[in-house]
């Protein structure tokens, strides 16, 4: 098994913590975004690692890392980082976003899910949404599980909770028959997007697609996306609010709550 770590943001929102490092090397209590992730991955005995770069790669240099780079970083968004690396899309592979960390049991439980295509949600979002965000509703998006636990819907913008069963965090898994659906899935839609409407999300180009508007595009084309469900455990670091916030949390002795630093 391998992961692939989606590492090329500029993260503008974290400036200026990030007019001279990358998103991933922003530092969150005494180590940064990436090392935090790394020692996560190898204490789930995942000794695969790529990470694939956007933004001041050379500032990203860690030892047995293999490593790939989106040179169209500032132009593009997710799936065109993910495909970057087209060539490590192969037998089971775990990708993950470069602005998160996470317990090593919800890390171990993707390890764990057989599922073809497998999907990390939290369940405990709320709480949580309402930590960083005024309005959680202005952030938080469309994720809807059936009764067998089958994502029906993901990434669309709500006006209510209703929508919203649980929410993504940038975890996931593809492997056997899902990993080539992937691969051939991306391709197909990539060569339907030339007649200049993009399938996976018709608002925006292609290649800015998010990996929510690939993983609802899989959805309604009739593939089944397992969501592996989740209570907290994690921690997204998108903008100085939430850099701010943690801080505050850790302070008061309240990040707990979210994340356990020691597992």
């Amino acid at each position: 098994m391998k992961i692939i770590i989606l590492a090329a943001g500029e993260g503008t929102r974290l400036r200026p913590l990030t007019l001279k490092n990358p998103k991933c090397l922003v530092n969150l209590f005494g180590k940064s975004i990436l090392e935090w992730q790394l020692e996560t991955i190898r204490n789930c005995q995942i000794n695969q690692i790529v990470i694939v770069t956007g933004f001041l790669n050379k500032k990203i240099n860690f030892s047995d890392i293999k490593y790939y780079h989106n040179p169209n970083y500032s132009k593009t968004n997710m799936v065109e980082t993910l495909f970057s690396a087209k060539e490590e899309l192969n037998d089971s592979v775990i990708i993950s976003y470069g602005d998160i960390i996470y317990e090593k049991k919800v890390l171990q439980s993707l390890v764990n899910s057989q599922e073809d295509i497998s999907v990390i949600v939290d369940d405990n979002w709320k709480e949580y949404w309402e930590t960083r965000f005024t309005n959680p509703l202005d952030d938080a998006e469309s994720l809807i599980i059936d009764k067998d636990g089958f994502i029906t819907d993901i990434g669309q913008k709500v006006t209510s909770f209703n929508k919203i069963c649980a929410q993504f965090i940038g975890l996931m898994k593809f492997q056997g028959a899902g990993i080539e659906f992937l691969n051939d899935f991306y391709e197909s839609k990539k060569n339907a997007a030339k007649n200049g409407t993009n399938p996976l999300n018709p608002s925006i180009p292609f290649e800015k697609s998010y990996m929510t508007d690939l993983l609802d595009s899989m959805i309604k084309s009739g593939k089944k996306i397992k969501a592996v469900n989740i209570k907290n455990g994690w921690l997204e670091l998108d903008s100085m609010n939430d850099y701010e916030t943690y801080k505050k949390l850790q302070l008061e002795g309240k990040l707990s709550k979210f994340i356990n630093l020691e597992k």
